[in-house]
């Protein structure tokens, strides 16, 4: 085996591939120059879009303060409680779902479901306590939603 064949063959793979690098990196910069070779054109199309930009945020702005503004009334927070109401006859098909804001208002939307017939109704909740008095279901889903 010939080693300086082999030696010069290896730094010749190594230039190849530097020249290679090299010539991206120099692609890359002829293209970011304008077909017509006119920067300071390009510049100030640049500084123009950056400026509509710019103005786009503005206009978001207070978008954005009324969307944050209503947040804490949004409905964050979400808990079922599953349970026979009535005594082992309908399978565990009630439903106590309660729906509270980042405050801990919200309500409680119980499903008791029977043999013959199904019977819902809402409960309001405000600082995570129920206006009237909650099952214990109610108030289990109440302190499971809380929880998160």
């Amino acid at each position: 085996m010939n080693d300086p064949a082999l030696i010069v063959a290896l730094v010749a793979v190594v230039a190849a591939a530097a020249l290679g690098v090299q010539v991206i990196a120099l692609r890359r910069r002829i293209t970011a120059v304008p077909p017509d070779g006119n920067v300071y054109e390009a510049l100030r199309g640049l500084d123009e879009d950056m400026e509509a930009v710019i103005a786009a945020l503005e206009d978001l702005r207070p978008r954005l303060r009324a969307v944050e503004a209503r947040l804490p009334g949004a409905l964050r927070f979400s808990a079922v409680v599953t349970y026979d109401a009535y005594g082992n006859i309908s399978g565990n098909l009630s439903r106590s779902i309660a729906l509270l804001n980042e405050r801990r208002d919200g309500f409680v939307l119980t499903i008791l479901v029977g043999r013959s017939e199904s019977v819902f109704f809402t409960k309001m909740i405000r600082g995570g306590r129920g206006m009237e008095q909650l099952s214990p279901e109610e108030q289990q889903a109440v302190d499971r939603a809380s929880e998160m």
